[in-house]
């Protein structure tokens, strides 16, 4: 685990997510990141964070609070 060991990251609500995928990376580097659309739930992973997005909008926004799990 990194030092920071964060486990949710309610300060990127609403931005773009590739720079939210990016951020997440960089305080968590062991974790998985993937980005789905809001609805899809592929089930609790330890090792991941799901960054979930509207894909109606044209611009891809994290619309939940990414967590770990």
């Amino acid at each position: 685990m990194s030092s920071s060991g964060k486990t949710s990251w309610p300060e990127l609500l609403h931005w773009a997510v590739e720079p939210a995928m990016e951020q997440i990376k960089s305080d968590r580097p062991e974790l998985m990141i993937e980005s789905l659309p809001v609805g899809t739930y592929p089930g609790v992973q330890a090792d991941r964070v799901l960054v979930f997005f509207n894909q109606e909008e044209l611009v891809r926004r994290v619309v939940v609070i990414p967590y770990v799990g």
